[in-house]
């Protein structure tokens, strides 16, 4: 029945940002940092991050952002959910079957998908080539993590960077010249650079019940100034690919999002590839690194302030441990955005009052 559908096309949008905020001066006294808010926003862009609550799991989030995606479109089901996330609420099972049922979606396949703070990008892929192969009709993909559960806070050099959320996309079939339509997709990765951005215990080389293990090996450890370097180069590499095989210059992209990880990361990318400076959209300065959520999240940021037109020529790029990266060429959706607050295990996820993006505005800019 869905053989005849041409291409995958994203018709909803959701988000859930745990309403608890950290500043850059919260985080630099609660970790002892020797740290400024001054330094961090000029290195990285950030001002403030969310931090889920005590209870709080990335399952929530993705419950939360899973059901405002769905009422973004419109739709009550979807007929398969793909989660994107690095902090999975237990080692096993998967996250994704969880949220399904706790959606309501009924026996559909469920998976989690794990590529660090590309995960999102190569869920939209795999989501997006079941659409056109004819297995699945209504893909639901969220990118959800709770990074706190998983960062020191004396280490200066994730601290700062990382905080709570979730997004969530729903595509269905349709055709290429909708807003919203996936033209193409590139997607790579290069394991020589597992331990650039890693957490060392916990899987099976270094379980977590191994005695003494020390507090490096137990939190998440990223080697900034190289990871600086292999993010601009490949993320730049892979947004000229996917261009080039969907046919696009880079001068007619109208609306560029990348991984919201350092600013000066998202301007060297952008300067490389040749976006201008009014085309470039994000987020990173409320909400910072969000791993798999920080393009979900900043593509609702933009399109909850009418910033782009629906059916622009759209980038989406992203990069992150594995090492993995990739890139999205899309059309601007006319999808409007809702926005959900974190969903108690215990109770449905509750629906939306208004369609309005509240994650940026109750705190206003950065």
């Amino acid at each position: 029945m869905h053989q005849d559908l041409r291409t995958a096309v994203l018709c909803g949008i959701g988000t859930c940002l745990p309403p608890h905020v950290l500043t850059n001066t919260d985080v630099t006294r609660l970790g002892g940092l020797d740290t400024t808010d001054a330094w961090i926003r000029t290195r990285t862009g950030i001002s403030r991050r969310h931090r889920a609550g005590a209870g709080t799991s990335t399952g929530d989030l993705a419950v939360a952002a899973g059901r405002a995606a769905l009422d973004s479109a419109d739709a009550g089901r979807a007929d398969l959910l793909l989660l994107a996330t690095t902090t999975p609420d237990r080692p096993c099972p998967g996250t994704a079957p969880e949220v399904a049922h706790r959606l309501g979606l009924g026996p559909v396949p469920a998976f989690d998908l794990a590529a660090v703070c590309s995960g999102f990008v190569y869920g939209v892929a795999v989501a997006g080539a079941m659409v056109t192969a004819g297995l699945c009709a209504r893909p639901l993909v969220v990118g959800a993590e709770t990074y706190s559960a998983v960062i020191d806070p004396t280490d200066r050099d994730t601290a700062v960077l990382f905080g709570d959320g979730a997004g969530a996309v729903l595509l269905r079939g349709g055709e290429r010249a909708e807003p919203g339509a996936v033209a193409a997709v590139e997607l790579g990765a290069d394991g020589a650079g597992c331990d650039l951005i890693a957490i060392a215990a916990g899987g099976s080389r270094l379980p977590g019940t191994t005695p003494r293990l020390s507090r490096e090996s137990r939190y998440f450890r990223m080697r900034g100034r190289e990871v600086y370097g292999h993010a601009v180069r490949r993320m730049t590499e892979s947004s000229l690919a996917v261009l080039d095989r969907a046919g696009w210059p880079p001068g007619s992209v109208e609306a560029f999002i990348g991984h919201q990880a350092n600013q000066r990361i998202l301007d060297a990318v952008a300067d490389r590839v040749g976006i201008a400076p009014r085309h470039r959209h994000g987020n990173i300065g409320e909400v910072g690194n969000t791993a798999a959520a920080s393009l979900p999240l900043a593509l609702a940021h933009a399109a909850a302030r009418h910033a782009v037109r629906p059916g622009a020529r759209t980038l989406l790029t992203a990069f992150g441990g594995g090492l993995t990266w990739g890139s999205v060429a899309l059309t601007w959706p006319a999808a409007e955005p809702r926005s959900q607050a974190p969903a108690r295990r215990d109770s449905p996820a509750p629906r939306p009052s208004s369609p309005a993006w509240t994650g940026m505005h109750r705190h206003g800019p950065a």
